[in-house]
């Protein structure tokens, strides 16, 4: 993926956007080890602390230096949830949705006017960038990522319930 983003931005923004994505890869590639050791845990350790710091790092500079909104397509969903959240309101209470019964507020005019693209920056409070943080922990605690999975059990679930018939029927 580094040699497509490649030049894209310019300086200084092209040299941080691949700064993070090598930190990126260096992680992943870290934390799909089949086999760890002391060692490789420890760098792991330190790959996560380093990325931590270049995706605040990278949130903050793409706020300030780019204005990100929402896609039109996002704006019109949004607008169309919005009014159907106003008939189902309305279809409720019998009633439009206005603040006082009987009077057009601003409120009714919210729904019938259009929404407008919302500001959009990188959100780092989502699970997926807090788990990171658990990789070395569980790896110790259960071993690497390819050792578990839930397939077994996805695969036993038609035995168990033919086994279940089984007993029951019997």
């Amino acid at each position: 993926m580094i040699p497509a983003v490649e030049g894209l931005l310019d300086e200084p923004y092209n040299g941080q956007l691949l700064t993070v994505l090598y930190r990126l890869a260096e992680w992943h590639a870290l934390a799909k080890l089949r086999m760890h050791t002391e060692h490789t845990l420890e760098y792991l350790d330190k790959a996560t602390t380093k990325l931590g710091h270049e995706l605040r790092s990278f949130r903050d500079w793409t706020q300030k230096a780019f204005s990100c909104q929402d896609l039109p397509g996002e704006a019109d969903a949004r607008n169309r949830r919005r009014q159907q959240k106003a008939r189902k309101d309305h279809a409720r209470t019998g009633m439009p949705n206005t603040a006082n019964r009987g009077e057009n507020t601003t409120a009714n005019a919210k729904t019938t006017e259009k929404a407008k693209p919302k500001s959009k920056t990188l959100n780092l409070f989502t699970y997926k960038f807090h788990a990171l943080g658990d990789y070395v922990r569980t790896i110790r605690l259960f071993g690497t990522t390819d050792s578990y999975s839930t397939q077994i059990v996805i695969l036993l679930l038609p035995f168990v319930f033919l086994f279940s018939i089984l007993i029951y029927a019997g």
